[in-house]
C-alpha cells in the first residue's frame, strides 16, 4: 500500500471512530498489529467488546466495501482478536462482536454504513 492509500485509510479509521463514538461506543484501542494482521478499532458497546474493520472501497473488484471482508479476511480478524484477548485478560470475559464500517463509492464523503455483527465468531 502506498503512502496516499495509507493516509486515506487512517482518515477513514478516524472518521469511523468518531462516528461510532457518537453512537455510544467507547474506544479501547486502535490499529493493533500482530502477526495475524491488524485490528482497526477495538471498542466497547456496553458489555460487548467490538472488533471493528473499517473498509474503504471504490467500485472495482468487489461490489462494495463490505463484500471485501471475505472468509480469508474474517479468519485473519478472528486470529488477531484471539491474540488481542490473550494479551488483555481483563477483557477476555466480555461478549464479542465483529462489526464493519464501510465507505463505498465516493469514499469519505459518503455516510458510513455500519454493519453490526458482520459475521459470526466461534471465539
Amino acid at each position: 500500500m502506498n503512502e496516499v492509500q495509507t493516509d486515506i485509510g487512517r482518515r477513514a479509521e478516524r472518521q469511523a471512530e468518531t462516528f461510532l463514538n457518537a453512537q455510544g461506543l467507547l474506544t479501547v484501542a486502535r490499529n493493533i498489529r500482530c502477526r495475524h494482521g491488524e485490528l482497526d478499532l477495538v471498542m466497547r458497546d456496553r458489555d460487548t467488546l467490538v472488533f471493528v474493520e473499517v473498509r474503504l472501497r471504490s467500485p472495482g473488484r468487489f461490489p462494495n466495501a463490505t463484500a471485501s471482508v471475505d472468509r480469508r479476511k474474517q479468519g485473519r480478524l478472528l486470529a488477531a482478536a484471539s491474540w488481542f484477548l490473550q494479551r488483555a485478560p481483563a477483557l477476555a470475559d466480555k461478549m464479542i462482536r465483529f462489526d464493519v464500517v464501510a465507505y463505498d463509492g465516493r469514499g469519505l464523503q459518503t455516510t458510513p454504513r455500519w454493519i453490526r455483527q458482520a459475521f459470526d465468531s466461534p471465539v
